[in-house]
């Protein structure tokens, strides 16, 4: 049996009303016990038929920072749609790593929102 990443998504086109296909996405995590400091990659994914991606993490997870980023201009390209932001990062933090972390993204060409889900 596969265990769950703690760190999920779930990306929704909103210019289409449907869920955000095939786009990927990374997410890290800051080192700062690093010379110098840096992002680590903890893991990636494609979004599936319903825009949910659940292979952002594939260790345990630890109290720090965080972030996702969203490869939005690969995804609007194979759409042939033009876009202002190319990518959409999402940073964000763990302070309890024992719970689970969902970071939702409602996405259209020239505009984005985020907000901690459930």
């Amino acid at each position: 049996m596969n265990k769950r990443s703690p760190i999920t998504s779930h990306v929704l086109d909103v210019s289409l009303g449907k869920p955000a296909t095939n786009l990927s996405c990374r997410c890290e995590k800051w080192n700062d016990q690093t010379t110098p400091p840096q992002w680590e990659k903890v893991g990636e994914g494609v979004t599936d038929k319903d825009g949910r991606v659940e292979t952002l993490h594939s260790s345990e997870l630890v109290r720090g920072l965080y972030r996702i980023e969203f490869l939005t201009g690969s995804y609007f390209e194979n759409r042939k749609i033009s876009t202002f932001y190319p990518t959409v990062t999402v940073n964000f933090e763990v302070v309890n790593a024992k719970e689970h972390y969902h970071v939702p993204l409602l996405l259209s060409p020239y505009g984005y929102s985020t907000y901690r889900g459930s």
